[in-house]
């Protein structure tokens, strides 16, 4: 058990987005989550390093995202730490925002910060402390209680990206890459408001360049977090990953009409798949 109580951190992020994005109530919250996992067909002989999931509301978008947490199931003993990446929708700045606070709150509980980690990245030029790139994003808050269901004790990482280079990005990701304690989840969703058809031909070009590992193939109109995912594209090249598509979907084959859809992917990167 954790040797912290809440009472002894000093600053929380409180949840912006529950009740909106996913359910406030714990029990409901859980059962979702659930539901989403559940659904998923994870392949046993594969424990990803890093996976994309999205963000949007989990009635559109958590069964792709519960596709991609699922890998992390069967490792939910060893795995001990979280690099949560994602783009700011709201706030502009340039680089990448840690946050200040002791640790992250959803209906599911609280997750401490992992303070260390968050230091040896402090120097460099890329990388600040804002609050306020983190107090009201949903990009990495709606990923918790994924995490917070998949996975045993473990600490965060928490990452906002605002105006950063793939280049910037992925020098961050290889100082906090660790071993097999710790796993990186980008958070991005993929194409915006085309329709049904349009959608699926952007989202097949997307897991395209993803699969390759081709950075300079991903458009900024065909992922809102293209450059989370061109930053890890670039460090799982260096790192010798390979990545896959475990589903590709988008918002009118969930929850929505087929006139303007948003797309949704869920990708693996392990150095076996």
């Amino acid at each position: 058990m954790n040797k912290f109580t809440e009472r002894d951190l000093k600053r929380i992020r409180q949840p912006a987005v529950s009740g909106m994005f996913y359910p406030a109530d714990e029990a409901a919250l859980r059962q979702s989550v659930r539901d989403c996992l559940a659904a998923a067909q994870p392949d046993p002989a594969v424990s990803p390093k890093a996976i994309i999931a999205p963000h949007a509301g989990y009635v559109y978008s958590g069964p792709i995202a519960g596709s991609a947490f699922a890998h992390f199931l069967s490792q939910r003993k060893e795995i001990r730490r979280i690099i949560l990446v994602g783009p700011s929708h709201r706030i502009p700045f340039n680089g990448l925002a840690i946050s200040g606070a002791d640790a992250f709150k959803t209906p599911l509980g609280w997750v401490l910060l992992d303070k260390s980690a968050q230091e040896s990245i402090r120097r460099l030029p890329q990388v600040r402390v804002s609050d306020q790139a983190h107090s009201t994003e949903h990009s990495l808050e709606v990923e918790l209680p994924f995490l917070q269901e998949t996975l045993d004790e473990f600490t965060l990482v928490p990452l906002v990206v605002g105006d950063a280079t793939a280049e910037e990005i992925g020098e961050t990701l290889d100082l906090l890459w660790g071993g097999a304690e710790t796993r990186i989840v980008v958070s991005s969703d993929l194409s915006h408001y085309l329709n049904y058809e349009a959608a699926r031909r952007s989202d097949r070009a997307a897991a395209q360049a993803i699969e390759n590992l081709e950075p300079q193939e991903l458009g900024v109109e065909q992922a809102c977090g293209c450059q989370p995912v061109r930053g890890l594209l670039l460090a799982a090249r260096r790192h010798g990953l390979k990545a896959r598509t475990v589903d590709l979907r988008n918002s009118g084959d969930t929850a929505g009409s087929k006139d303007r859809v948003v797309g949704y992917g869920a990708f693996i990167f392990s150095d076996i798949l």
